[in-house]
């Protein structure tokens, strides 16, 4: 509440006469507050840490002008009384200013009033509307390079949720403070209209009201108007210092003192023109020679030490005792790891890599499409592979690798066939279908023949793309499923909390996730995905495959979407009647943990059947999803992973009632 009743208090001086004893008080308050102000804005290490001044730069301004209002209503009502009238602190200013003589004290103050108004307040304010303007004209950019970061992995969502805090405060500070410049200009012109009312105003009251002369008036109400002017413009003078010195420090780190001390003597040679030109100085005739001399020397003595101090050799560094790395560190593996032969490593370097833009691109659209945010991809060179040949690692175990030709470019027929172009044939590392490294000239000779042309960065974005999907459930490690989890926006808390741990821990929820992942379905729309994990344990679920189910057919509208074909609808394979019984009577073991135990040949008949079913389809232009009963689904599933990992193997309840489909074939 003391802020508050300050500035209540302040109110209340423009409108109650003000004490000698209090008005004396505050005037020292007054001038201690401007020198804390300008002590504070010296020793800023950067602007942000200061981003009370516009405020108290208002309220300092304020505090000068309800001063300025009790001492001119005091001088023009007890003036007359003499130069103690408005007490000891304004007659001291005007005493120790004007030495005696009106006229000095006066032209002092108005050179005083100028070099405030005119030189630091202008320049002042006029800096700080350029540094507004220039603020909110990088807005838009430095928030595009924040975000850039938070896709690439090289920042946190914390950090992120910091840098964009730190920018609004910046916007926001600079745009306060030109407005707050306004504050000072404006303090200044009132200064100069009440020293102006408390002259002319107080030497009319003198000679009529009180009898003085014309001489004795001037004198007095001279010595107050200096005095009062002196006490509130000196105290104005270093505020406005001190913004000054807050504008103008700009990006620069450190204090004004280390900045300066650290640029004016960071070489010799300023220094030693600067010594030259004062010891030249001193020679001129009538030029005092001693403080010319003395300037010269001291410059001359900063120059040798800055000489000397750059030509010392460093100090011989002390060898560092060789020690084992942690064994903590040889634990570490990476979850995610491109190696690059010698002769790849111009994809991840110069001006604009290519692969690493394509990376930031694969996390972000993983991010987008699965709701899981990919761990970092570490690209490193491995001097063991050929010099063409790259390898991926997951887990620090090799998920796959290719060769590559660049500047090459790879065309590759979508039908399957070879590209009927000139060049070096092969086999697409991804797919492994057939393809032939061209030349730059034959690109558009080649997509005018229907080919795919990809060049080597996109090679290896898309084959890492297709394995971080084939192994997306191992990605997603407890750590990442806590965060998710804490991610959750407010009002899902509550979801949470009921869920987590009474009815299921962390590590079943991180199981569940896994096994959507596995079968590449989006966890993105996770409050679903846990209010289907609390109904299932509501149901006395309690095994993965039992959550599972139900958590699917909670995503039936999103699974159905998924499975949806170009045409609308979605093209279906049911299992007939006779294998659903075939499956349904080879499981074995309690409800909860049952396990298919079905003879080799029937498995082998129901493979080479679902995959001439299949076959026909894609033939067709069709990408069907195989259809079966809920509870043999992770069963069948588990069979077409091994042959058709892509493949969609739907239950009947997770089909959403409302979507259109489409039965092209049986098994």
């Amino acid at each position: 509440m003391s802020l508050a009743l300050g500035v209540a208090a302040l109110l209340v001086v423009l409108v109650v006469p003000l004490p000698v004893m209090l008005l004396d008080a505050a005037l020292a308050i007054s001038i201690t507050v401007s020198v804390l102000v300008l002590m504070v804005a010296l020793f800023l290490r950067r602007p942000l840490d200061f981003t009370s001044f516009p405020t108290l730069l208002l309220l300092t301004t304020l505090l000068r002008l309800a001063l300025n209002v009790a001492t001119t209503r005091i001088i023009l009502t007890h003036g007359a009384e003499g130069p103690e009238a408005a007490g000891h602190v304004v007659s001291a200013f005007g005493g120790f200013l004007m030495g005696g003589d009106v006229v000095v004290g006066l032209i002092v103050f108005a050179i005083l009033l100028v070099v405030n108004f005119m030189v630091i307040t202008k320049g002042s304010g006029r800096i700080a509307e350029v540094a507004a303007r220039f603020s909110l004209d990088a807005l838009p950019g430095k928030q595009m390079a924040i975000d850039a970061d938070l896709s690439a992995g090289l920042i946190n969502e914390t950090e992120a949720r910091n840098r964009r805090k730190e920018l609004e405060e910046e916007t926001g500070f600079y745009g306060a403070m030109d407005g707050a410049a306004k504050f000072v200009r404006g303090d200044a012109i009132a200064g100069l209209i009440i020293t102006f009312i408390n002259l002319i105003g107080g030497m009319a009251i003198g000679v009529a009201r009180h009898g003085l002369s014309v001489g004795e008036a001037a004198q007095t109400f001279s010595m107050l108007t200096v005095g009062d002017g002196l006490v509130s413009q000196i105290p104005a003078l270093l505020v406005s210092v001190a913004a000054g010195i807050v504008v103008t420090k700009g990006s620069t780190e450190g204090t004004a003192d280390e900045v300066m001390l650290g640029q004016l003597g960071a070489g010799p040679k300023p220094l030693a023109i600067a010594a030259g030109a004062a010891g030249v100085m001193a020679l001129l005739p009538g030029m005092p020679m001693l403080p010319f001399l003395a300037v010269a020397g001291a410059a001359g003595t900063a120059a040798w030490a800055t000489h000397r101090r750059a030509a010392a050799p460093p100090p011989e560094a002390q060898a560092p005792a060789i020690t084992d790395p942690p064994i903590a560190e040889t634990l570490r593996i990476d979850l995610l790891r491109l190696e690059l032969g010698y002769g790849l490593l111009s994809l991840a370097a110069g001006e604009a890599p290519r692969l690493t833009e394509q990376i930031k691109g694969l996390r972000r659209t993983i991010a987008q499409d699965m709701g899981f945010v990919l761990p970092s991809v570490r690209i490193q060179d491995n001097l063991a592979l050929p010099a063409d040949t790259y390898a991926i690692r997951v887990k620090e175990i090799e998920a796959g690798r290719g060769q590559l030709r660049p500047p090459l470019l790879l065309a590759i027929d979508p039908s399957g066939n070879v590209p009927n172009l000139p060049g070096e044939r092969c086999q697409e590392p991804t797919f492994g279908l057939p393809a032939i490294w061209i030349e730059e000239t034959r690109r558009e000779e080649a997509l005018a023949r229907s080919c795919t042309v990809v060049d080597a960065a996109g090679v290896v974005a898309t084959h890492l793309t297709e394995l971080v999907r084939e192994n997306m459930a191992e990605l997603l490690s407890f750590a990442e499923t806590h965060k998710l989890i804490d991610e959750l926006p407010a009002e899902h808390r509550k979801l949470v909390a009921d869920l987590v741990p009474s009815q299921i821990g962390m590590g079943g929820i991180q199981r569940v996730l896994q096994a959507l992942l596995a079968e590449r379905v989006s966890i993105r729309d996770l409050p679903t995905v846990l209010e289907g994990i609390q109904e299932a344990c509501a149901a006395g679920a309690r095994t993965v495959p039992g959550i599972l189910a139900i958590v699917r057919a909670r995503l039936a509208r999103q699974l159905s979407d998924a499975a949806r074909g170009p045409h609308g609808y979605v093209p279906m394979i049911t299992l007939s009647a006779d294998w659903e019984v075939a499956f349904t009577e080879a499981l074995i073991g309690p409800p909860e943990e049952r396990q298919l135990a079905m003879a080799p040949s029937r498995l082998s008949d129901f493979m080479e059947t679902l995959r001439s079913a299949f076959d026909a389809a894609t033939a067709a232009g069709e990408q069907p999803a195989l259809i079966c009963s809920a509870p043999i689904r992770p069963h069948v599933r588990a069979i077409v992973e091994r042959f058709r990992p892509s493949t969609m193997v739907l239950a009947h309840t997770e089909i959403h009632p409302r979507a259109r489909i489409r039965t092209i074939g049986s098994v």
